[in-house]
């Protein structure tokens, strides 16, 4: 996994380029903090008070910091002379980042959730491939990603429930561990990923991933 989240910059905090708009810049950050509102699938029970009022703190010295013209840059010199990115790399582009939280977003999504709740736990009590999966003690992204499949859930459905970027998504299922967020992002991103499938017990199923994945990062 990536380094903890204090531990990025701001650019990343924000999952944006260091070319990044003012545009893109305000849509990173609003598009966070609508992901940790109480509401939020993702973060909703996920994290602690103490962990989203930490994470939300660093949002915000984030973005007032690069949505100033002159205080980003003076960050950016700073970024640049500790060799972090090059000089190159500061120009704003016309193109859109891609972004962590995707703020492409749903007034009234009906979703997996809403719609197919008995459906999804009838599949998963009648399929023996899953409850085989799920009674292991490591469970990896592969894994899920076979259930996932053998529910008929298109990645695309999660993406659309669960606001998780497609990115996120297929690195989770292809097991891409250099990639993943930071432990505090990935945490509710497998949480909201197993209650969008109907999988329970969650806190379990979860657990037996980020202990999998921790015994992975350390060979």
């Amino acid at each position: 996994m990536e380094k903890d989240f204090a531990q990025l910059n701001y650019y990343e905090m924000l999952d944006i380029k260091p070319d990044a708009t003012a545009l893109e810049i305000r849509g990173a950050y609003n598009a966070a903090l609508q992901m940790y509102h109480p509401d939020s699938l993702v973060s909703y029970s996920f994290f602690s008070q103490k962990e989203r009022k930490k994470i939300l703190a660093l949002l915000e010295m984030a973005y007032f910091t690069l949505i100033n013209e002159k205080e980003r840059d003076i960050y950016d010199n700073e970024l640049i002379r500790t060799g972090i990115f090059s000089a190159d790399e500061k120009t704003p582009a016309i193109k859109k980042s891609v972004n962590i939280f995707d703020i492409n977003r749903q007034k009234d999504a009906s979703g997996i959730l809403k719609s197919g709740m008995a459906e999804l736990k009838a599949k998963i009590s009648q399929n023996q491939r899953i409850r085989e999966i799920l009674s292991r003690q490591e469970i990896s992204g592969a894994d899920l990603k076979e259930i996932r499949n053998e529910l008929d859930v298109a990645i695309e459905k999660i993406h659309q429930e669960t606001k998780i970027s497609l990115n996120n998504l297929n690195w989770i299922e292809d097991d891409k561990t250099e990639k993943l967020p930071a432990a505090v992002f990935l945490k509710g991103f497998i949480k909201a990923y197993l209650k969008c499938l109907c999988l329970d017990p969650v806190d379990d199923i979860s657990n037996k991933y980020m202990s999998t994945l921790t015994r992975v990062e350390k060979k």
